[in-house]
């Protein structure tokens, strides 16, 4: 018996190995999409991932676990490294994964040509709804001097683009923690808050700096319905210290105009920011890692897009906007692009807040929905593990 065990242990294939490379260049969603992208490998497609990161400060504070003086370290089944220079001298993995566009480190490269056989190499690009994407998804693209080939990889929506990320168990423990009050008054008292009233909108605010903050603010001062605002630290704080006349604002201080209760929290990490966006009614979210999670909370939410050069980010939020709206009944459609447009206007001074929120209930129903359908189809480390495991 013991000797067959050991015959079958050997005959076991070896755990495919990953190397997801990863430089920040604005903010924390690059990062934040690579370390959720990592432990997804790892825990459901049963990846050895190792993720170079050129950042590990940043992580700390998305993974209270990840000690940023470290430069190697595990997490959560991932070994995260520090990408540095001169690179050591590592093998290649048999995945990978170029994170948004990040050029391989030279000597990494080099050894990838004198891998046989050569590695599934991946472009990890960033997400889209843009129809053009698909027709470029999975394609190939050989090197232009080395023996090696590269296969653009597009995130999205449809059935045959890339796909999310979301954890298998992910929509079980949204609407468990959701339907559960006592969880959701803990969550409450974690932050030194009361629990939620029917009579209260709770928000939550992460956006870039906005032209049309001030003058939302203004509207929730004035607002006949009393509104908390939860703002974890980022970079629209100096705008909502100005309304406020705060010079500065610290986590856990709560200042009142009106109607308007702020309330400043640090900055969220990435578990816990997944139960503010399923406790609040209606969330703000930036990007591209904090707008999916806000897709899978089954709330309102209102995204600002990541701003780019001669307004290259206005046909992506039209083209997600379009295929959001298309299942809304039409006048609150109409209301949710308007409230983006203006909320995603740089010259913008005012988004229509109100003729947004009248639409509260479709708006609310047609978040559930979505939720549901995007975290019941294959996500984005399902589709690259059967992609990968193809070409190996």
């Amino acid at each position: 018996m013991t000797e067959r065990r050991s015959r079958d242990a050997r005959r076991a294939p070896a755990a495919i190995r990953c190397d997801i490379f990863c430089t920040v260049v604005d903010n924390y969603g690059d990062i934040g999409v690579a370390y959720r992208l990592a432990r997804q490998l790892a825990d459901e497609q049963g990846f050895k991932v190792r993720l170079w990161a050129d950042r590990l400060d940043l992580l700390g504070r998305l993974c209270a676990q990840a000690d940023p003086a470290s430069p190697c370290q595990e997490l959560s089944g991932v070994e995260v490294r520090q990408w540095s220079a001169p690179f050591p001298a590592v093998d290649p993995a048999d995945v990978v994964i170029e994170a948004f566009g990040c050029a391989l480190p030279d000597r990494y490269l080099a050894q990838m040509v004198a891998q046989d056989p050569k590695p599934v190499w991946i472009n990890l690009e960033y997400l889209s709804a843009e129809t053009w994407t698909l027709g470029c998804h999975g394609l190939a693209s050989p090197h232009p001097r080395l023996p090696l080939t590269k296969h653009f990889f597009f995130p999205g929506f449809a059935p045959d683009s890339g796909g999310i990320i979301h954890e298998r168990s992910l929509d079980a423990r949204r609407r468990a923690f959701q339907e559960d009050p006592r969880a959701l008054n803990a969550f409450w008292q974690s932050l030194g808050l009361p629990g939620a009233t029917d009579r209260e909108l709770r928000v939550s605010l992460f956006s870039y700096e906005n032209a049309a903050i001030a003058r939302l603010l203004a509207q929730w001062a004035d607002s006949p319905q009393p509104v908390r605002l939860l703002v974890p630290e980022g970079r629209s704080t100096a705008q909502l210290c100005a309304f406020l006349g705060e010079e500065g604002l610290a986590p856990g201080v709560e200042r009142a105009v009106g109607s308007l209760t702020v309330h400043m929290l640090p900055f969220v990490e990435q578990a816990r920011y997944d139960h503010l966006l399923w406790a609040c009614d209606v969330n703000f979210v930036r990007g591209e890692d904090s707008f999916v999670r806000a897709q899978l909370a089954g709330r309102p939410f209102v995204w600002h897009i990541y701003p780019q050069d001669e307004q290259a980010h206005a046909a992506k939020l039209r083209a997600f906007m379009a295929l959001y709206c298309a299942a809304l009944p039409e006048a609150a459609g109409a209301a949710l692009r308007a409230f983006w447009e203006g909320w995603n206007d740089a010259q913008a001074v005012q988004a229509p807040w109100g003729a947004f929120w009248a639409h509260r209930g479709a708006l609310q129903e047609h978040a559930q929905r979505w939720a549901l359908s995007v975290s019941h189809t294959p996500g984005l480390a399902a589709n690259l593990g059967e992609f990968c495991k193809i070409r190996l």
